[in-house]
């Protein structure tokens, strides 16, 4: 039994494997499918923004709410921006959006891509000489890898202003202060690597989302498991990839 499951894992890896490298071809092969590029940006970024904005805003707020009386404990209620702000632009942030991202772009992409496949309009799409991987595939993997660190970056904000608030429950504070003493204890070096594993959560969720629709073949119930498993496998990959960055900054660093 675990040498039958160990078999099917490294199967699935090879697969996951050839369909990255088909993947990356098409997303540098031209003609390059613009306007369905433009459509994906809107649909995984501009309709991402309130589930984003709503939590956020309240992952500052209560974040704030509940390290203050410690901080004030010990006489560093000051250091309250600067510690909210590290620790959402540096972990909370980018993992909890991304996150998000998968459970709402990730399960639809699954759904969609897999819906195409069972319904053969896939095959269809083949026959007619159009590239799905390419019309498919490569733009919807390329729009996530774009739009979820804009929407890290967003989210960091909208925390940023829900911490403000809890600040100010029990704090008279002006905001550009506020902001000012959150930077003071932000650098380059914590921003950085930030940003840089968004693009690696983005482009993974997308991926996998992808992988799991576009393989499946099984029918209505396959529809369910692609979409079930797209945001299982997508949720993985960001603890993974959030695993070895910090293992990654951990060296540079020390």
């Amino acid at each position: 039994m675990f040498r039958e499951r160990l078999y099917r894992f490294f199967i699935e890896l090879s697969n996951i494997s050839v369909f990255t490298g088909s993947t990356l071809k098409h997303i540098f092969k031209r003609p390059f499918e613009s306007k369905e590029f433009v459509r994906q940006l809107f649909e995984t970024g501009y309709k991402s923004f309130g589930l984003i904005s709503l939590t956020a805003f309240i992952m500052g707020l209560v974040l704030t709410i509940q390290t203050r009386p410690v901080m004030a404990e010990f006489g560093a209620e000051s250091w309250v921006p600067a510690m909210v702000l590290i620790a959402i632009v540096v972990e909370i942030g980018p993992v909890i959006t991304a996150l998000l991202f998968a459970g709402k772009v990730g399960s639809r992409i699954g759904a969609e891509l897999s819906s195409m496949r069972v319904t053969e309009q896939i095959d269809a799409m083949e026959v007619s000489g159009v590239y799905p991987m390419r019309y498919l595939v490569a733009t919807r993997v390329l729009a996530t890898t774009i739009m979820l660190p804009v929407l890290v970056f967003y989210a960091d904000f909208m925390a940023l202003l829900g911490s403000y608030l809890g600040y100010t429950m029990h704090n008279t504070i002006g905001l550009w202060l506020f902001i000012r003493e959150a930077f003071d204890e932000l650098y380059f070096y914590d921003l950085l690597p930030a940003t840089i594993k968004t693009f690696f959560f983005g482009f993974f969720i997308g991926l996998l989302s992808c992988y799991k629709g576009y393989t499946t073949n099984k029918g209505a119930e396959g529809v369910g498991l692609a979409t079930n498993m797209a945001v299982i496998l997508s949720s993985l990959s960001i603890f993974i990839i959030d695993l070895i960055a910090v293992r990654i900054t951990e060296i540079i660093v020390r």
